[in-house]
């Protein structure tokens, strides 16, 4: 039993012998070549032939009168029986098709694509972009590597640090100055509070007289720098929202040789300081008045002075100096290159929670200091008076709700 393909395969070679190679031409089937077909077309569906079924006069209705036709000059196809195919869009005319019946695929025209154009400005930049952040984290993770460690804080001030961010969304960083020493309780001689992702997008700084009466949770009414020594800088921060409202999401704890050694990195030649005054007592090396170049051991000591008239009110006072003047600085091209290696040796040898990515994102506004950083001292004038703790210590009885609005209108200045 022979399939219906080679049924089809045989009555095509059929029609080939008797129409002498016009197979296309169209003809009326008979009786003999309905039986060669079958009953079924190619779908599968039953057919049967129209008895009413008459040849349009226009078609060749037998091998006989086939004939494969001829070209015109035109380019169209020309039969016996007149009908023709242009190959333009003429109205009512059929496109050529396939063997099988179906429509002749057309050719694909190859898509021609668009040469991209090259920005060499563009891609310089972009070049130059990558190779500026190879080097800083390059710089930064050698930094990091060859820090001295010479750092002697305690496993206390190295506790879980809970930082938050503020209710305006800026991310400020508490800064500690330890003098911790081997075998000695640690003491806080600078607590302050940078700000550099604020509303203004520059470098804010609020500075605390350490001996400023507050209010620390579970020990009750004593000195600010006092949290330091009970719980570390976890427990400062909760001092700091509590009694004036800043939260820290950040902390930084640098001691004397941490200060110094990024000091004499940043600025071999030292940074140039206006000192106030002679300055001689309880102090390593003399300073004179006047404009000079401080390296870092000399620095050290002028911030920490105090034995004078003014007491705990000049050293802030000259803290917030040496940090505007480590800030101006910075305009030297050669001192901004070696950030990212002085940056790693501070996370080397300090103690600190600060992420390298929170930096790189700040940039700009860190630049903007170098033009000088807004400071404020706490308490402000006028918002203090002398008393004692529970203790029996010297303190500053602060008006917390007066210095909480005049820290809140600063940060929002």
């Amino acid at each position: 039993m022979t399939t219906r393909k080679e049924r089809y395969k045989k009555l095509h070679e059929d029609l080939a012998k008797e129409s002498k190679g016009t197979l296309f031409a169209r003809r009326q089937l008979t009786k003999d070549d309905q039986d060669k077909l079958g009953a079924e077309d190619w779908d599968g569906t039953q057919v049967s032939p129209d008895e009413n079924y008459q040849v349009p006069p226009n078609h060749s209705t037998g091998p006989a009168n086939a004939n494969p036709g001829h070209r015109s000059a035109n380019g169209s196809i020309t039969g016996t029986s007149g009908s023709h195919y242009s190959g333009g869009n003429g109205r009512g005319k059929k496109p050529p098709r396939s063997k099988f019946g179906g429509k002749a695929k057309q050719p694909r025209v190859p898509k021609v694509k668009k040469k991209q154009r090259h920005h060499p400005v563009l891609s310089f930049l972009l070049k130059v972009l990558v190779v500026l952040l190879v080097y800083c984290v390059g710089a930064f993770t050698f930094g990091k590597l060859t820090a001295d460690q010479q750092s002697v804080l305690s496993d206390q001030e190295l506790k879980t640090f809970n930082g938050m961010s503020a209710s305006d969304g800026s991310n400020n960083i508490l800064l500690l100055g330890s003098d911790s020493r081997e075998g000695e309780t640690a003491r806080a001689d600078t607590i302050m509070v940078l700000q550099l992702d604020g509303p203004s997008h520059k470098p804010k700084l609020v500075s605390f007289m350490r001996d400023t009466l507050v209010s620390i949770p579970g020990y009750g009414q004593t000195k600010l720098n006092a949290a330091y020594a009970y719980g570390g800088a976890e427990l400062v921060r909760q001092t700091l929202s509590q009694n004036f409202g800043i939260d820290c999401k950040y902390y930084t704890i640098v001691d004397f040789l941490s200060f110094e050694s990024v000091i004499d990195t940043l600025f071999p030649k030292g940074v140039e300081i206006d000192a106030e005054k002679d300055m001689s007592s309880h102090i390593d090396v003399p300073i004179t008045a006047g404009v000079q170049m401080m390296d870092g051991h000399t620095l050290l000591q002028y911030a920490r002075f105090r034995m004078d008239e003014e007491g705990d009110f000049g050293r802030v006072r000259r803290q917030q100096q040496v940090m505007n003047a480590v800030f101006s600085s910075m305009k030297n091209p050669l001192v901004l290159a070696k950030l990212p290696y002085a940056a790693g040796k501070v996370m080397g040898e300090a103690a600190t929670d600060l992420p390298m990515t929170f930096l790189l994102k700040n940039t700009f506004s860190i630049a903007k200091g170098a033009g000088g950083i807004d400071r404020l001292s706490v308490p402000i004038d006028n918002s203090w008076s002398y008393g004692t703790d529970d203790y029996g210590g010297s303190v500053l009885v602060v008006n917390k709700e007066q210095n909480q609005q005049a820290v809140e209108a600063f940060f929002n200045e």
